[in-house]
C-alpha cells in the first residue's frame, strides 16, 4: 500500500465517558476539610410562603380595533405597584421568615424571652412549661432541651395538672421568672425551672378579702414592677389584685380589692386583665380589667384604697378583656375585649375611648389572648380567631400590615423583643413560632438558622433511650457501675456483715442512732433530773420533812405568836353531839 492510499483512512477516537459524578465521589484534596454551612441557602430556607390574596378579577374589555388607552396601562401600573408596596410592607417588620418550635401536645398560651434574648419559655394549656435555648439549637434539633411541670413533686407520684396562664421573665435580671397557673398559688421559678418561691394560699372561709394573706380562687395573669425588681403583682378571680414581695412567700405586701358596683354581683367580680408600667412623670401606672366590664386605673406607688380612675362599662359586661397594654410613655392603653372590639384609651382623660376598631375576639375559648405595642411603642402587635398576624397603627388602630400565620387555626400569644427585634407566636395548634428578618433581626433565631446542621445520632432518637425519670435521675445524668441506691444497699450490706449477695434478700431494716444506744435505767437517773420521784409515793415524800417544818418554820413563822389557840368543848357521855345526817336507803 502507498502513503498516499494511507492518507485516506482516519482511526477513530475511543468514546470519552462524563466524569461528573466520579469527580464528585473523589475529593480534590486531601487532609482535614471544614465544610462550612451555605447561610444563605439555609436562611433563604426559613422564609415563609405567604399566599398573595387573590384579587376580584375585572371584566374583560370589549374588542376595539383601537390600540390600548391609557386607563387600561395606568390599571395595570396599579396592580403592579399594589403588589410592590405590599413586599415594601413586609420588609419593614420582621416577618419574612419563621423557626418553627413544636413541643407541647396542647395550645400554646403564653411565650416569654429574657431580656437577653438568649433563652425562651413556653407555656400550655397541657400544663408544661418547655424551655429553649437558641444557643443549643440547630436547624436540624429545634427542640426544647428541658420539659417541666411547675406542679410535679418528687416526693407524690400523682401530679396536678393545671394549664399554665402566664409566663413572664424579670425585665430587671432575667435570673427568675413569674409562673402563674391555674390555680391560687403563683410561683417564681428560676431559668433553669427550681422553684424560687411559691406563694401562699388564702383562707378560703373569710369574707374579707383584705384580712387573706394569699389568693382563694384561681390566678388569671401577673406582671412585674417596672422598677422594683422584687415586687410583682397577680389579679385572681377573688376580685382582687395582690403585690408580692419575692422575698417573703407567706403573704402579700398589698392588697388591692375591687368592688364591683354592676347588679347581681354582690360587690364582687373576676380580674382577667393587669399592666404595670410607668406613666407620666416616672411615676408607675396600673390598669387593670374586670368581668364586669370595668377599666380600673391604680397609682402604681399606692395607696390602693381608691382608684385614681374607673370606667365602669369600659366593655361589655361578661366578656373577658384578655388584653391590656400600656404605651412606652404611660400616655396610652390598649384594650382588646371579648366583645369584639379594641380600644385605644388616653391615662389623662380616662373616661372615653379614643378609637375603636372592631377585632374577633378568641376569649372564649382562650381567656389568656394578648395584645402588647412593639418596642418602641410606633406599633400594636395582636393575633386573631382566623390565624392572623395584626400589626395595628397606634393613633387609629388600622392594620399596617396583617400576614396569615396559622390559617384557621386562633393565634394566642404575641410577644416582641427589643433586643433581637424579633415576634414570638404561640397557636392553637401546639407550635411556637419565631419571626425575624435576616437584615432587621439579630441573633436568636436568626443565629440557630445560621449555624450548619448538626449530624444524626441514635441517641438523638427518643425510643432508644430509657426513660429513667422513674428512678428519680434526670435525661442528662451520667450513670456510673454501681452508683443506683439498691446497688449502694446491697454493698454495704455485703460489707458490713458479710450477708450474702443475693438480690433477692429482703432489705435488712435499717439501725438508727435510737436504736444502736438504747437508754437503759441508769442513763435516765443520771442524766434526767428528779427521775427518781417517778417511783416514789408522794405522801411519804411529804411527810418526812414533818418534822423540820416543825423545827424550822419557815413559812408559819410570821403568825406563830399571834395565832389563836383552838379551844374544843368537854362533853359529857350523857350530852349528844351535833345530829348526823341520816344516810338514805
Amino acid at each position: 500500500m502507498s502513503d498516499s492510499d494511507s492518507d485516506e483512512y482516519h482511526v477513530a477516537p475511543p468514546p470519552i465517558i462524563d466524569d461528573e459524578a466520579l469527580r464528585a465521589f473523589v475529593p480534590t484534596s486531601f487532609g482535614k476539610q471544614e465544610k462550612a454551612p451555605n447561610v444563605a441557602a439555609q436562611i433563604e430556607q426559613a422564609r415563609r410562603q405567604v399566599a398573595k390574596p387573590v384579587k376580584p378579577e375585572k371584566p374583560a374589555p370589549k374588542k376595539q380595533k383601537e390600540p390600548a388607552s391609557d386607563s387600561d396601562a395606568s390599571d395595570s401600573d396599579d396592580s403592579d405597584s399594589d403588589s410592590s408596596d405590599d413586599e415594601d410592607v413586609a420588609e419593614r417588620f420582621p416577618v419574612t421568615h419563621e423557626m418553627v418550635l413544636k413541643t407541647h401536645e396542647k395550645a400554646v398560651t403564653t411565650i416569654a424571652l429574657d431580656p437577653a434574648g438568649s433563652r425562651m419559655i413556653s407555656g400550655s394549656l397541657d400544663g408544661n412549661i418547655s424551655f429553649h435555648d437558641f444557643a443549643a439549637m440547630t436547624p436540624t434539633t429545634l427542640r426544647a432541651f428541658k420539659t417541666i411541670n411547675p406542679w410535679e413533686t418528687k416526693k407524690s407520684a400523682s401530679v396536678d395538672s393545671h394549664s399554665v396562664q402566664h409566663l413572664e421573665f424579670s425585665p430587671h435580671s432575667g435570673s427568675v421568672f413569674l409562673c402563674v397557673t391555674a390555680h391560687p398559688q403563683p410561683k417564681i421559678m428560676s431559668r433553669d425551672g427550681d422553684i424560687v418561691a411559691e406563694f401562699v394560699k388564702g383562707d378560703m372561709y373569710l369574707r374579707d378579702m383584705h384580712n387573706t394573706k394569699g389568693h382563694v380562687g384561681e390566678v388569671v395573669t401577673g406582671t412585674w414592677h417596672p422598677t422594683d425588681p422584687n415586687l410583682c403583682v397577680t389579679a385572681g378571680s377573688d376580685s382582687t389584685l395582690r403585690i408580692w414581695d419575692i422575698n417573703n412567700k407567706r403573704s402579700q405586701k398589698e392588697v388591692v380589692v375591687f368592688k364591683s358596683k354592676a347588679p347581681g354581683t354582690a360587690g364582687r367580680t373576676r380580674m382577667t386583665a393587669v399592666a404595670w408600667a410607668l406613666g407620666q412623670g416616672s411615676s408607675p401606672v396600673m390598669v387593670t380589667a374586670a368581668l364586669d366590664g370595668s377599666l380600673v386605673m391604680y397609682s402604681g406607688n399606692g395607696p390602693f384604697t381608691r382608684p385614681a380612675a374607673e370606667i365602669k362599662d369600659a366593655h361589655h359586661p361578661d366578656t373577658w378583656t384578655g388584653g391590656i397594654a400600656i404605651s412606652g410613655d404611660g400616655r396610652m392603653v390598649v384594650t382588646r375585649g371579648g366583645d369584639g372590639l379594641i380600644k385605644l384609651w388616653d391615662t389623662r382623660k380616662f373616661k372615653q375611648p379614643l378609637v375603636q376598631v372592631s377585632h374577633e375576639s378568641t376569649s372564649d375559648r382562650y381567656p389568656m389572648s394578648n395584645i402588647v405595642y412593639s418596642p418602641d411603642s410606633r406599633h400594636i402587635l395582636t393575633g386573631s380567631a382566623t390565624g392572623d398576624l395584626h400589626i395595628l397603627h397606634p393613633a387609629n388602630l388600622r392594620p399596617e400590615h396583617v400576614t396569615p400565620i396559622t390559617p384557621g387555626i386562633p393565634l394566642i400569644t404575641v410577644g416582641w423583643h427589643a433586643k433581637l427585634n424579633q415576634i414570638v407566636l404561640g397557636s392553637a395548634n401546639a407550635e411556637a413560632r419565631v419571626l425575624f428578618h435576616p437584615k432587621l433581626s439579630s441573633r436568636g433565631a436568626l443565629d440557630v438558622m445560621s449555624r450548619a446542621p448538626k449530624k444524626r445520632h441514635v441517641d438523638d432518637d427518643p425510643s432508644f433511650t430509657m426513660d429513667q425519670s422513674q428512678l428519680g435521675i434526670s435525661a442528662d445524668a451520667i450513670v456510673t457501675p454501681g452508683a443506683l441506691a439498691g446497688a449502694a444497699g446491697r454493698k454495704r450490706r455485703t460489707e458490713g456483715g458479710g450477708g450474702s449477695r443475693d438480690p433477692y434478700r429482703p432489705q435488712v431494716k435499717q439501725i438508727t442512732p435510737f436504736m444502736r444506744s438504747q437508754p437503759d435505767e441508769k442513763h435516765v437517773e443520771q442524766n434526767i433530773p428528779l427521775s427518781k420521784m417517778l417511783h416514789e409515793d408522794p405522801r411519804e415524800a411529804l411527810l418526812k420533812y414533818a418534822e423540820v417544818a416543825k423545827k424550822d418554820p419557815v413559812f408559819t413563822s410570821a403568825w406563830a405568836k399571834t395565832q389563836p389557840v383552838t379551844q374544843y368543848a368537854d362533853l359529857s357521855d350523857e350530852e349528844e353531839g351535833p345530829e348526823k345526817k341520816k344516810v338514805r336507803k
